[in-house]
């Protein structure tokens, strides 16, 4: 066959797409309902695919014939940083802030595509969402989507096997078609959460595809840090400077003297957190960063300090070294810094993207769309 389309819903800033494209899929829609996301978005991409709206104003005939459907959808009520309400029900009302149930208006879109409905869908999350209410939620997700047709395999990439940031995500793909040879059993490579969910949910129709082994990653963070020359704006003053060293704990001081006097130049992140009522600021200790998140708040943002031959700055990470740490040096950043860094925290890693389209949705799409051409010949 020729070449596979996606659909992307809630599509983002279009890391999503990024990382299809790097597989050889091509977005035919997309949709999302922030404003500031669509910007960017077209800014890269163009606006002939993209649907700027609510998904509950999406229905299933709108979205074009796709071998494949992406569906990132809010994280809000379902991560361990956040209030952890979970999934909610289908049908939430427009003046509910239950993120997260935007779920449920994915799987009613599917559902009224009928005969229509891709082959493979990818569903991409926090890990928070296979504990989220001891399970309950992702056992509704999977009941839901095996309702639909869909036999579910159950993943965790972390994005640190192919950038320096530690951004563990879960996958849910899910096969209308999937090989006899891919049931799912305890010799597959999946995380003990999704063992774990198998052997509480008999019921559940599940798989699991061979894959090959994850990449090492980057270990440092020499290929993201943007050259900034000591006397940059960018950098804090010396009083900033000082009050950042003065909160360091006794543990965190010792790390930071240690990189400070090291002959070569170092990088760290690090995140300003509440200890005992203070803020303070802690440093990462390995050489890679945390999990960029959205910049809502002082907590949310990472800074960076470099390190070494006796010299010590610090400043916030730019949009350009966030854009690196997604895999998307080469995206245009028309936008205010909030506005990128909002965009890249929500986003998706293009590599571990690319990753999963090479080897499991692409191939699992293919083997589809031949096994339905034989079946109608």
């Amino acid at each position: 066959m020729g070449s596979l389309d996606a659909a992307e819903f809630f599509a983002g800033i279009g890391l999503m797409r990024l990382g299809l494209e790097a597989a050889g899929v091509e977005t035919r829609w997309a949709n999302d309902i922030e404003a500031d996301k669509r910007d960017l978005y077209v800014a890269n991409f163009g606006d002939r695919e993209f649907v700027l709206g609510d998904v509950r104003d999406i229905g299933g005939r709108s979205v074009p014939d796709v071998q494949i459907a992406t569906a990132s959808f809010p994280c809000t009520d379902l991560s361990l940083a956040g209030n952890r309400r979970g999934l909610g029900l289908a049908g939430a009302s427009r003046g509910d802030p239950w993120e997260s149930s935007m779920f449920w208006e994915f799987a009613r879109v599917l559902g009224e595509m009928g005969a229509r409905r891709p082959g493979v869908i990818l569903l991409e999350n926090v890990l928070g969402f296979a504990s989220s209410h001891g399970g309950r939620d992702l056992a509704a997700a999977v009941t839901e989507l095996n309702r639909l047709g869909y036999s579910c395999d159950l993943l965790a990439v972390d994005a640190r096997h192919f950038v320096p940031q530690s951004r563990p995500r879960m996958f849910i793909v899910g096969l209308l078609d999937p090989n006899a040879d891919d049931v799912f059993d305890a010799s597959a490579r999946r995380p003990e959460w999704a063992h774990a969910f198998a052997r509480r949910h008999p019921e559940a129709r599940l798989h699991a595809r061979s894959l090959p082994e994850l990449p090492v990653g980057p270990q440092d963070l020499a290929a993201v840090v943007e050259e900034i020359p000591p006397d940059g704006r960018e950098w804090w003053d010396e009083q900033r400077t000082a009050r950042f060293i003065e909160s360091l704990s006794a543990l965190q001081a010792q790390r930071f003297e240690e990189l400070r006097c090291s002959p070569t130049t170092r990088w760290r992140t690090a995140y300003r957190r509440t200890r005992n009522g203070a803020a303070v600021w802690e440093i990462r200790a390995d050489g890679i960063a945390g999990c960029l998140r959205t910049a809502r708040g002082g907590s949310s943002k990472q800074a960076l300090v470099e390190l070494g031959c006796g010299e010590a700055r610090m400043r916030w990470m730019t949009p350009r070294e966030c854009a690196r740490l997604m895999g998307a040096d080469a995206f245009r950043l028309q936008a205010r810094r909030n506005q990128a860094l909002f965009g890249f925290g929500d986003a998706v890693c293009v590599p571990v993207i690319a990753w999963l389209g090479r080897h499991y949705l692409v191939p699992a799409a293919r083997a589809t769309a031949q096994r339905t051409l034989l079946a109608a010949a």
